[in-house]
Protein backbone atom coordinates (compact mmCIF):
# COMPACT_ATOMS: atom_id res chain seq x y z
CA UNK A 1 0.00 0.00 0.00
CA UNK A 2 2.85 2.34 0.89
CA UNK A 3 4.52 1.81 -2.49
CA UNK A 4 1.29 2.58 -4.39
CA UNK A 5 0.74 5.82 -2.43
CA UNK A 6 4.33 6.86 -3.15
CA UNK A 7 3.91 6.21 -6.88
CA UNK A 8 0.68 8.25 -6.88
CA UNK A 9 2.44 11.19 -5.22
CA UNK A 10 5.29 10.98 -7.76
CA UNK A 11 2.84 10.96 -10.68
CA UNK A 12 1.02 14.02 -9.25
CA UNK A 13 4.30 15.92 -8.87
CA UNK A 14 5.38 15.01 -12.40
CA UNK A 15 2.04 16.24 -13.77
CA UNK A 16 2.43 19.56 -11.94
CA UNK A 17 5.96 19.94 -13.31
CA UNK A 18 4.81 19.31 -16.87
CA UNK A 19 2.01 21.85 -16.44
CA UNK A 20 4.41 24.54 -15.22
CA UNK A 21 6.77 23.79 -18.12
CA UNK A 22 3.89 24.19 -20.58
CA UNK A 23 2.94 27.50 -18.97
CA UNK A 24 6.51 28.77 -19.20
CA UNK A 25 6.74 27.76 -22.83
CA UNK A 26 3.52 29.59 -23.69
CA UNK A 27 4.96 32.91 -22.40
CA UNK A 28 7.80 32.95 -24.98
CA UNK A 29 7.24 35.05 -28.10
CA UNK A 30 8.52 33.81 -31.42
CA UNK A 31 9.13 36.97 -33.48
CA UNK A 32 11.87 36.36 -36.09
CA UNK A 33 12.66 40.06 -36.66
CA UNK A 34 13.25 40.70 -32.96
CA UNK A 35 15.35 37.54 -32.68
CA UNK A 36 17.69 38.89 -35.35
CA UNK A 37 18.26 42.37 -33.90
CA UNK A 38 17.90 41.90 -30.15
CA UNK A 39 20.87 40.77 -28.12
CA UNK A 40 20.66 37.34 -26.52
CA UNK A 41 22.77 36.16 -23.62
CA UNK A 42 25.80 37.94 -22.25
CA UNK A 43 25.90 39.92 -19.04
CA UNK A 44 25.72 43.72 -19.02
CA UNK A 45 28.33 45.93 -17.39
CA UNK A 46 26.59 46.59 -14.05
CA UNK A 47 29.00 49.36 -13.00
CA UNK A 48 28.41 51.22 -16.26
CA UNK A 49 24.64 51.12 -15.67
CA UNK A 50 25.15 52.23 -12.05
CA UNK A 51 27.37 55.21 -12.92
CA UNK A 52 24.99 56.28 -15.70
CA UNK A 53 22.06 56.23 -13.27
CA UNK A 54 24.05 58.18 -10.65
CA UNK A 55 24.99 60.89 -13.16
CA UNK A 56 21.41 61.20 -14.43
CA UNK A 57 19.90 61.43 -10.92
CA UNK A 58 22.56 63.89 -9.76
CA UNK A 59 21.79 66.02 -12.82
CA UNK A 60 18.05 66.02 -12.10
CA UNK A 61 18.64 67.16 -8.51
CA UNK A 62 21.01 69.96 -9.52
CA UNK A 63 18.73 71.15 -12.34
CA UNK A 64 15.93 71.57 -9.80
CA UNK A 65 18.21 73.48 -7.44
CA UNK A 66 19.80 75.66 -10.14
CA UNK A 67 16.57 76.52 -11.97
CA UNK A 68 14.28 77.14 -8.98
CA UNK A 69 14.28 80.96 -8.94
CA UNK A 70 14.78 81.38 -12.69
CA UNK A 71 11.82 79.07 -13.33
CA UNK A 72 9.70 80.91 -10.77
CA UNK A 73 10.59 84.30 -12.26
CA UNK A 74 10.00 83.32 -15.89
CA UNK A 75 7.08 80.88 -15.71
CA UNK A 76 5.62 81.40 -12.22
CA UNK A 77 6.26 77.72 -11.47
CA UNK A 78 9.43 76.70 -9.57
CA UNK A 79 9.07 73.12 -10.84
CA UNK A 80 8.88 73.99 -14.55
CA UNK A 81 12.37 72.84 -15.55
CA UNK A 82 12.31 69.94 -13.08
CA UNK A 83 9.13 68.52 -14.62
CA UNK A 84 10.30 69.01 -18.20
CA UNK A 85 13.71 67.50 -17.58
CA UNK A 86 12.12 64.65 -15.63
CA UNK A 87 9.96 63.83 -18.66
CA UNK A 88 12.98 63.94 -20.94
CA UNK A 89 14.88 61.74 -18.50
CA UNK A 90 12.09 59.15 -18.62
CA UNK A 91 12.45 59.22 -22.39
CA UNK A 92 16.19 58.83 -21.86
CA UNK A 93 15.60 55.70 -19.78
CA UNK A 94 13.50 54.26 -22.63
CA UNK A 95 16.17 54.95 -25.29
CA UNK A 96 18.83 53.65 -22.87
CA UNK A 97 16.97 50.32 -22.61
CA UNK A 98 16.47 50.27 -26.37
CA UNK A 99 20.18 50.91 -27.00
CA UNK A 100 21.12 48.23 -24.46
CA UNK A 101 18.86 45.61 -26.08
CA UNK A 102 19.39 46.32 -29.79
CA UNK A 103 22.43 44.56 -31.23
CA UNK A 104 25.01 47.30 -31.91
CA UNK A 105 26.07 45.58 -35.16
CA UNK A 106 22.73 46.67 -36.67
CA UNK A 107 24.05 50.24 -36.80
CA UNK A 108 26.45 49.23 -39.56
CA UNK A 109 23.59 49.24 -42.05
CA UNK A 110 22.39 52.75 -41.18
CA UNK A 111 25.80 54.40 -40.62
CA UNK A 112 26.29 55.74 -44.21
CA UNK A 113 22.74 57.13 -44.20
CA UNK A 114 23.28 58.64 -40.75
CA UNK A 115 26.04 60.85 -42.16
CA UNK A 116 23.65 62.12 -44.86
CA UNK A 117 20.85 62.70 -42.32
CA UNK A 118 23.22 64.71 -40.11
CA UNK A 119 24.23 66.87 -43.10
CA UNK A 120 20.60 67.49 -44.12
CA UNK A 121 19.62 68.49 -40.57
CA UNK A 122 22.50 70.97 -40.37
CA UNK A 123 21.53 72.50 -43.74
CA UNK A 124 17.90 72.86 -42.62
CA UNK A 125 19.08 75.34 -39.97
CA UNK A 126 19.57 77.90 -42.75
CA UNK A 127 15.97 77.56 -43.91
CA UNK A 128 12.81 79.05 -42.33
CA UNK A 129 12.73 75.98 -40.06
CA UNK A 130 15.78 77.32 -38.16
CA UNK A 131 14.96 78.90 -34.78
CA UNK A 132 17.21 81.74 -33.52
CA UNK A 133 17.82 82.48 -29.85
CA UNK A 134 20.50 84.76 -28.34
CA UNK A 135 21.92 85.55 -31.80
CA UNK A 136 22.45 81.86 -32.62
CA UNK A 137 20.48 79.53 -34.92
CA UNK A 138 21.02 76.10 -33.38
CA UNK A 139 17.49 74.68 -33.28
CA UNK A 140 14.95 73.32 -35.74
CA UNK A 141 11.34 74.09 -34.88
CA UNK A 142 9.21 70.99 -35.45
CA UNK A 143 5.83 71.88 -33.99
CA UNK A 144 5.88 71.86 -30.17
CA UNK A 145 9.42 70.46 -29.95
CA UNK A 146 12.82 71.74 -31.03
CA UNK A 147 15.67 69.62 -32.35
CA UNK A 148 19.38 70.48 -32.13
CA UNK A 149 21.05 69.18 -35.32
CA UNK A 150 24.47 69.86 -33.82
CA UNK A 151 23.85 67.25 -31.09
CA UNK A 152 22.58 64.70 -33.63
CA UNK A 153 25.51 65.46 -35.96
CA UNK A 154 27.98 64.38 -33.26
CA UNK A 155 26.40 60.94 -33.06
CA UNK A 156 26.12 60.69 -36.86
CA UNK A 157 29.85 61.47 -37.16
CA UNK A 158 30.67 58.73 -34.62
CA UNK A 159 28.54 56.16 -36.47
CA UNK A 160 30.02 57.02 -39.87
CA UNK A 161 33.63 56.98 -38.66
CA UNK A 162 33.18 53.68 -36.80
CA UNK A 163 31.54 52.08 -39.84
CA UNK A 164 33.99 53.44 -42.43
CA UNK A 165 37.14 52.46 -40.53
CA UNK A 166 35.61 49.31 -39.00
CA UNK A 167 34.51 47.67 -42.25
CA UNK A 168 38.05 47.76 -43.67
CA UNK A 169 40.57 48.48 -40.90
CA UNK A 170 43.43 48.84 -43.41
CA UNK A 171 41.84 52.05 -44.74
CA UNK A 172 43.53 53.98 -41.93
CA UNK A 173 46.89 53.30 -43.61
CA UNK A 174 45.84 55.20 -46.75
CA UNK A 175 45.58 58.99 -46.81
CA UNK A 176 43.09 59.17 -49.68
CA UNK A 177 41.03 56.03 -48.98
CA UNK A 178 40.92 56.33 -45.19
CA UNK A 179 41.88 59.66 -43.62
CA UNK A 180 40.57 62.25 -46.10
CA UNK A 181 36.97 60.91 -46.41
CA UNK A 182 36.53 60.84 -42.62
CA UNK A 183 38.20 64.21 -42.07
CA UNK A 184 36.16 65.64 -44.96
CA UNK A 185 32.86 64.66 -43.31
CA UNK A 186 34.06 66.13 -40.02
CA UNK A 187 35.12 69.43 -41.60
CA UNK A 188 31.82 69.81 -43.49
CA UNK A 189 29.94 69.28 -40.23
CA UNK A 190 32.26 71.68 -38.39
CA UNK A 191 31.89 74.48 -40.96
CA UNK A 192 28.09 74.25 -40.88
CA UNK A 193 28.06 74.20 -37.06
CA UNK A 194 30.43 77.19 -36.81
CA UNK A 195 28.05 79.17 -39.03
CA UNK A 196 25.25 78.81 -36.43
CA UNK A 197 27.55 79.99 -34.63
CA UNK A 198 28.53 77.22 -32.20
CA UNK A 199 32.28 76.88 -31.81
CA UNK A 200 32.26 74.36 -28.96
CA UNK A 201 30.11 71.78 -30.79
CA UNK A 202 32.31 72.17 -33.88
CA UNK A 203 35.40 71.56 -31.72
CA UNK A 204 33.68 68.52 -30.19
CA UNK A 205 32.94 66.99 -33.61
CA UNK A 206 36.48 67.59 -34.86
CA UNK A 207 37.97 66.31 -31.59
CA UNK A 208 35.86 63.12 -31.63
CA UNK A 209 36.78 62.28 -35.23
CA UNK A 210 40.46 63.12 -34.69
CA UNK A 211 40.72 60.93 -31.60
CA UNK A 212 38.81 58.09 -33.29
CA UNK A 213 41.35 58.20 -36.12
CA UNK A 214 44.13 57.86 -33.54
CA UNK A 215 42.32 54.89 -31.92
CA UNK A 216 42.03 53.29 -35.37
CA UNK A 217 45.81 53.51 -35.83
CA UNK A 218 46.51 56.85 -37.53
CA UNK A 219 50.15 57.35 -38.51
CA UNK A 220 52.21 59.66 -36.29
CA UNK A 221 53.08 62.07 -39.10
CA UNK A 222 49.39 62.88 -39.64
CA UNK A 223 48.96 63.53 -35.91
CA UNK A 224 51.86 66.00 -36.01
CA UNK A 225 50.33 67.70 -39.06
CA UNK A 226 46.98 68.00 -37.27
CA UNK A 227 48.56 69.70 -34.24
CA UNK A 228 50.51 72.01 -36.55
CA UNK A 229 47.28 72.95 -38.35
CA UNK A 230 45.54 73.68 -35.03
CA UNK A 231 48.43 75.89 -33.92
CA UNK A 232 48.36 77.75 -37.25
CA UNK A 233 44.61 78.31 -36.84
CA UNK A 234 45.08 79.88 -33.40
CA UNK A 235 47.87 82.11 -34.73
CA UNK A 236 45.69 83.20 -37.66
CA UNK A 237 42.86 84.05 -35.25
CA UNK A 238 45.10 86.26 -33.13
CA UNK A 239 46.74 88.07 -36.07
CA UNK A 240 44.91 88.01 -39.43
CA UNK A 241 41.36 87.66 -38.02
CA UNK A 242 41.88 90.21 -35.27
CA UNK A 243 38.74 92.25 -36.05
CA UNK A 244 36.30 89.36 -36.41
CA UNK A 245 33.56 88.04 -34.09
CA UNK A 246 35.65 85.01 -33.16
CA UNK A 247 38.62 87.11 -32.02
CA UNK A 248 36.28 89.08 -29.74
CA UNK A 249 35.07 85.82 -28.18
CA UNK A 250 38.65 84.55 -27.95
CA UNK A 251 39.95 87.72 -26.27
CA UNK A 252 37.06 87.99 -23.80
CA UNK A 253 38.04 84.86 -21.86
CA UNK A 254 41.62 86.08 -21.36
CA UNK A 255 40.35 88.93 -19.18
CA UNK A 256 36.58 88.64 -18.59
CA UNK A 257 36.72 91.38 -15.92
CA UNK A 258 37.72 93.89 -18.62
CA UNK A 259 34.07 93.92 -19.72
CA UNK A 260 32.13 92.53 -16.72
CA UNK A 261 28.75 93.83 -17.93
CA UNK A 262 29.23 92.86 -21.59
CA UNK A 263 31.01 89.88 -23.18
CA UNK A 264 32.52 88.82 -19.85
CA UNK A 265 29.31 89.01 -17.78
CA UNK A 266 28.38 85.30 -17.74
CA UNK A 267 31.95 84.14 -17.10
CA UNK A 268 32.41 86.70 -14.30
CA UNK A 269 29.25 85.49 -12.56
CA UNK A 270 30.45 81.91 -12.99
CA UNK A 271 33.82 82.66 -11.41
CA UNK A 272 32.16 84.48 -8.51
CA UNK A 273 29.90 81.47 -7.91
CA UNK A 274 32.83 79.03 -7.94
CA UNK A 275 34.92 81.24 -5.67
CA UNK A 276 32.17 81.80 -3.11
CA UNK A 277 31.51 78.06 -2.83
CA UNK A 278 34.86 77.38 -1.21
CA UNK A 279 35.73 73.84 -0.16
CA UNK A 280 32.36 72.47 1.01
CA UNK A 281 29.93 74.96 -0.56
CA UNK A 282 26.99 76.88 0.89
CA UNK A 283 24.67 73.90 0.90
CA UNK A 284 22.22 72.46 -1.59
CA UNK A 285 19.68 75.09 -2.64
CA UNK A 286 21.63 77.96 -1.02
CA UNK A 287 23.21 79.46 -4.16
CA UNK A 288 23.08 83.25 -4.53
CA UNK A 289 24.21 83.48 -8.16
CA UNK A 290 21.24 81.46 -9.40
CA UNK A 291 18.96 84.26 -8.16
CA UNK A 292 18.88 85.93 -11.59
CA UNK A 293 22.60 86.84 -11.52
CA UNK A 294 23.90 83.95 -13.67
CA UNK A 295 21.80 83.73 -16.87
CA UNK A 296 19.99 80.38 -17.32
CA UNK A 297 21.96 78.61 -14.56
CA UNK A 298 20.43 75.20 -15.36
CA UNK A 299 22.10 75.06 -18.78
CA UNK A 300 25.76 75.28 -19.76
CA UNK A 301 26.94 76.95 -16.52
CA UNK A 302 25.32 74.54 -14.08
CA UNK A 303 28.79 73.50 -12.89
CA UNK A 304 29.21 76.96 -11.38
CA UNK A 305 26.06 76.42 -9.27
CA UNK A 306 27.33 72.96 -8.25
CA UNK A 307 30.59 74.58 -7.13
CA UNK A 308 28.76 77.29 -5.18
CA UNK A 309 26.37 74.91 -3.40
CA UNK A 310 28.56 71.82 -2.97
CA UNK A 311 32.01 73.40 -3.13
CA UNK A 312 35.18 71.88 -4.47
CA UNK A 313 34.25 68.58 -2.79
CA UNK A 314 31.03 68.41 -4.82
CA UNK A 315 32.83 69.13 -8.08
CA UNK A 316 35.46 66.49 -7.29
CA UNK A 317 32.69 63.98 -6.58
CA UNK A 318 31.13 64.75 -9.97
CA UNK A 319 34.49 64.46 -11.73
CA UNK A 320 35.08 61.12 -9.98
CA UNK A 321 31.71 59.92 -11.32
CA UNK A 322 32.72 60.97 -14.82
CA UNK A 323 36.08 59.20 -14.47
CA UNK A 324 34.31 56.03 -13.31
CA UNK A 325 31.91 56.19 -16.26
CA UNK A 326 34.78 56.76 -18.71
CA UNK A 327 36.79 53.93 -17.12
CA UNK A 328 33.96 51.48 -17.77
CA UNK A 329 33.50 52.88 -21.27
CA UNK A 330 37.19 52.38 -22.08
CA UNK A 331 36.95 48.85 -20.66
CA UNK A 332 34.04 48.14 -23.01
CA UNK A 333 35.96 49.55 -26.00
CA UNK A 334 39.08 47.49 -25.25
CA UNK A 335 37.12 44.24 -24.92
CA UNK A 336 34.75 44.82 -27.87
CA UNK A 337 34.30 41.87 -30.21
CA UNK A 338 35.16 43.65 -33.49
CA UNK A 339 36.74 46.84 -34.83
CA UNK A 340 33.35 48.48 -35.36
CA UNK A 341 32.50 47.93 -31.68
CA UNK A 342 35.90 49.28 -30.59
CA UNK A 343 35.47 52.49 -32.59
CA UNK A 344 31.79 52.96 -31.73
CA UNK A 345 32.45 52.60 -27.99
CA UNK A 346 35.54 54.84 -28.27
CA UNK A 347 33.52 57.53 -30.05
CA UNK A 348 30.82 57.59 -27.36
CA UNK A 349 33.43 57.73 -24.58
CA UNK A 350 35.30 60.51 -26.39
CA UNK A 351 32.08 62.49 -26.87
CA UNK A 352 31.44 62.48 -23.11
CA UNK A 353 35.08 63.16 -22.20
CA UNK A 354 35.58 66.03 -24.64
CA UNK A 355 32.33 67.74 -23.60
CA UNK A 356 33.23 67.50 -19.91
CA UNK A 357 36.67 69.01 -20.59
CA UNK A 358 35.26 71.83 -22.74
CA UNK A 359 32.45 72.63 -20.28
CA UNK A 360 34.85 72.83 -17.34
CA UNK A 361 37.15 75.02 -19.45
CA UNK A 362 34.30 77.40 -20.34
CA UNK A 363 32.96 77.65 -16.77
CA UNK A 364 36.45 78.36 -15.38
CA UNK A 365 37.24 80.88 -18.16
CA UNK A 366 39.99 78.67 -19.60
CA UNK A 367 38.53 79.00 -23.11
CA UNK A 368 36.02 81.31 -24.85
CA UNK A 369 32.47 81.08 -23.52
CA UNK A 370 30.28 79.18 -25.97
CA UNK A 371 27.36 76.79 -25.71
CA UNK A 372 28.52 73.36 -24.50
CA UNK A 373 26.40 71.35 -22.08
CA UNK A 374 27.67 69.19 -19.24
CA UNK A 375 26.85 65.54 -20.13
CA UNK A 376 23.96 64.01 -18.11
CA UNK A 377 23.83 67.14 -15.89
CA UNK A 378 22.81 70.20 -17.94
CA UNK A 379 19.17 70.81 -18.80
CA UNK A 380 18.16 69.84 -22.33
CA UNK A 381 16.05 67.13 -23.90
CA UNK A 382 18.21 66.55 -27.00
CA UNK A 383 21.38 66.15 -24.95
CA UNK A 384 19.97 63.79 -22.30
CA UNK A 385 18.38 61.55 -24.95
CA UNK A 386 21.65 61.40 -26.89
CA UNK A 387 23.84 60.61 -23.88
CA UNK A 388 21.45 58.03 -22.45
CA UNK A 389 21.19 56.33 -25.85
CA UNK A 390 24.99 56.33 -26.14
CA UNK A 391 25.31 54.79 -22.68
CA UNK A 392 22.80 52.12 -23.70
CA UNK A 393 24.89 51.26 -26.76
CA UNK A 394 27.95 50.91 -24.51
CA UNK A 395 25.99 48.45 -22.36
CA UNK A 396 25.04 46.47 -25.46
CA UNK A 397 28.64 46.32 -26.65
CA UNK A 398 29.64 45.06 -23.21
CA UNK A 399 27.22 42.15 -23.65
CA UNK A 400 29.21 41.06 -26.73
CA UNK A 401 32.63 41.20 -25.07
CA UNK A 402 35.30 38.78 -26.19
CA UNK A 403 35.44 35.84 -23.82
CA UNK A 404 38.95 34.91 -22.80
CA UNK A 405 39.57 31.22 -23.14
CA UNK A 406 40.90 29.60 -20.00
CA UNK A 407 43.47 26.89 -20.57
CA UNK A 408 43.55 24.15 -17.92
CA UNK A 409 46.94 22.55 -17.66
CA UNK A 410 47.04 18.90 -16.70
CA UNK A 411 49.29 17.90 -13.84
CA UNK A 412 52.16 15.68 -14.84
CA UNK A 413 51.84 12.18 -13.56
CA UNK A 414 53.92 11.48 -10.48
Amino acid sequence: METTSKTRKRSKTSRRATRTKKKKKSIKLDIPILDKVMTKGGSSDFLLVLFTAMLAIFGLIMIFSASYYYSLSRYGNPYYYLIRHGIWLLGGVIVFCFGAMLDYRCYRKVAPWAAIVGLILLLLLFTPLGVSYNNATRWLGLGPITVMPGEIAKFCAILFTAWYLGEKPDRIDSLFRGVIPVVGVGLIYAVLIVRQPNLSTALTVVGIIGCMLIVAGLHKKYIVLAFAGAFAGVMALTTVLRHTYWYGRFASFLDPFADPLGDGYQVVQSLLALGSGGLFGKGIGQSVMKNLYLPEPQNDFILAIIGEELGLVGIMFLMALYCAFLWRGVHVAIHARDQFGVLLASGIVLMVAIQVILNVAVVTSSMPATGINLPFISYGGNAILLFMFGAGILVNISRHEKKEETVIKERPEQ
